[in-house]
């Protein structure tokens, strides 16, 4: 089982798609990774030998990615919310920040919604 950036990818997934389980590496990164190092597309990560793992390690070494990458976008959120600018304020109520609606649809960020009993008139 290869170890890279501290992840264990899966031994019997292409390695295309089991870079993707790296915290800040897409799809087109990881082909991007694969290009340039020369390995097939089609290659699974228990076929991949020490030499490669080394290679992409190497390669991956130049994007922030894992832990470093989570407390980048974390130090963002807070300095949002410490300036006191809209997206802040959305993030600091735990409400949509992008300009969604929040009439409905909005359950993901504001939480599962409570009925009120006994609320007649």
């Amino acid at each position: 089982m290869a170890r890279i950036a501290g992840v264990d990818l899966p031994p019997q997934k292409r390695v295309e798609i089991s870079l993707t389980y790296i915290y800040g590496i897409g799809r087109s990164r990881a082909k991007e990774i694969m290009k340039k190092t020369n390995i097939p597309l089609d290659k699974r990560v228990s076929k991949l030998t020490e030499e490669e793992t080394a290679n992409i390690r190497k390669e991956i070494e130049s994007f922030q990615v894992e832990g470093e990458l989570r407390s980048k976008i974390a130090m963002d959120i807070k300095r949002l919310m410490d300036i006191g600018c809209y997206k802040g304020l959305r993030h600091r109520r735990g409400l949509p920040v992008s300009g969604q609606r929040t009439k409905t649809n909005a359950r993901t960020r504001k939480g599962k919604r409570s009925t009120v009993p006994g609320k007649k008139k």
